[in-house]
């Protein structure tokens, strides 16, 4: 961190462009969807591996996202068991919570509300990259390597940007004195806790990633075991959500000072539904078209995604921005605890499914339920 006297400067520089400070942010936050989305191609030979049905191979990916929702709130070597893949899993998701908790918070110390939704929808665009080719790069180095290559790949980008962080991140939060910080902090807690509209904001970052997640959970178990493709043409087929995605995200920068971040929240809830109903009208339509019938519609759903994440993340730690690395945490835990338990309900439904069609209305089944969330508490 930096003394005193250079944290100003840095502050006054991130204020203008700070195009350094959001490089770094960005590597931060995307080493954790690196380290998530890069397993997934590889999740149904994981199950021929270990002799293990798809839904205990998932916990692979949902326990990640368990690991990554608790180490939020307060901050290996390879074996031939399940059970050890599965821990260390846990054990990775630990450290890669801690890039976007405390991004978030980084933002939202230099911006008001709209304009950090702006700019946590900047970082994201750029961070959505990781989601996108995590899971070409998982399934190349699965089919030509085996799975084992895709951990060492994860940890030596995890290294190069521990390092990176280690020499290069300021320090953004302007400290009040410790009397005060402990004068004000319990009661702002309780007031962040006892804000509907925080809950509203946290619950709408959950369960609007939630068809995100359980499209992942269930995705792979579709492709390559229903279908018969391979874990690296599930990677290639992957970039059609993540561009919605990026699209979104991308919008986002550049509307939410002119709109408002709960008209951009309200869209993105619309764009997901719709996509939602899309995805199972044309699956039902088309029959002989699986795949383009499955991946195509999750473009309108990655960009109402893209609209409602970041300006929901904004909306929850503007609630007390006194205390935005605590609501970032919370807010994290919330969308992470439900992305996970998602994530393991996509598997879950989908292992002994004919179709795909249970997970496209599981899919459906959270958009609704995001509806829900917003106008319920956020409208309060």
């Amino acid at each position: 961190m930096l003394d005193p006297a250079r944290k100003d400067s840095a502050a006054s520089e991130a204020h203008g462009t700070p195009w350094r400070l959001l490089a770094l942010l960005v590597a931060m936050a995307g080493v954790s969807s690196l380290s998530l989305n890069i397993l997934v191609p590889a999740i149904p030979g994981l199950a021929a591996k270990f002799a293990a049905d798809p839904a205990s191979v998932q916990l692979a990916v949902s326990l990640y996202l368990m690991g990554l929702a608790a180490a939020q709130l307060v901050f290996g070597p390879l074996s031939a068991s399940i059970a050890s893949l599965v821990s260390a899993r846990i054990a990775q998701s630990l450290g890669a919570s801690t890039g976007q908790t405390i991004g978030r918070a980084i933002i939202r110390d230099l911006y008001d509300r709209e304009h950090a939704a702006a700019m946590i929808g900047l970082v994201t665009s750029v961070v959505v990259l990781m989601p996108m080719v995590a899971p070409l790069i998982g399934g190349i180095l699965d089919t030509l390597f085996g799975w084992e290559a895709i951990f060492v790949f994860a940890a030596v980008v995890s290294f190069t940007i521990f390092a990176w962080a280690a020499l290069a991140l300021p320090e953004t939060r302007q400290l009040s004195p410790a009397s005060s910080v402990e004068r004000h902090f319990r009661a702002d807690l309780t007031a962040l806790a006892a804000s509907p509209r925080f809950f509203g904001y946290a619950l709408c970052a959950g369960f609007g990633s939630a068809p995100f997640f359980s499209f992942l959970g269930a995705a792979p178990h579709v492709v390559v075991t229903l279908l018969g493709h391979s874990s690296a043409e599930y990677g290639l087929w992957f970039f059609l959500p993540s561009i919605g995605f990026m699209a979104g995200n991308f919008a986002v920068s550049r509307l939410s000072a002119r709109f408002g971040i709960d008209a951009l929240i309200w869209w993105g809830i619309a764009l997901t539904i719709i996509g939602c109903l899309l995805n199972v009208l044309v699956y039902l339509a088309l029959p002989g078209w699986e795949m383009a019938t499955i991946f195509l519609p999750q473009i309108v759903i990655g960009v109402g995604n893209g609209l409602l994440l970041p300006t929901s993340v904004a909306g929850a730690v503007s609630i007390r921005p006194q205390v935005a690395g605590t609501a970032s945490g919370a807010t994290g835990f919330i969308q992470m605890a439900i992305g996970a338990a998602a994530a393991q309900l996509g598997g879950n439904v989908i292992a002994h499914a004919q179709d795909a069609m249970p997970m496209l209305l599981l899919m459906l089944t959270f958009g609704v339920a995001t509806a829900v969330a917003v106008w319920t508490l956020v409208r309060r």
